[in-house]
């Protein structure tokens, strides 16, 4: 889940346009089984989240055939 809002600056500077809204936002997402979430960077108005995916062990079977 990621959460965010915009705090208000009383510093009385008054706008002709403000481009991104000062609203709270929420999103969920849902991630598959072995994700596993790291770092976080806000960088340029930007959100990066870094995902890692551990690879799972590799199970080799060997199955007999005989004939009928």
């Amino acid at each position: 889940m990621i959460r965010g809002r915009q705090t208000e600056s009383g510093n009385g500077r008054i706008y002709l346009h403000r481009g991104i809204a000062a609203r709270q936002f929420q999103r969920v997402f849902v991630l598959a089984e072995g994700v596993e979430v790291g770092e976080a960077v806000i960088e340029n108005g930007l959100l990066h989240v870094d995902l890692t995916r551990a690879r799972p062990d590799a199970v080799i079977q060997t199955i007999s055939i005989r004939k009928g």
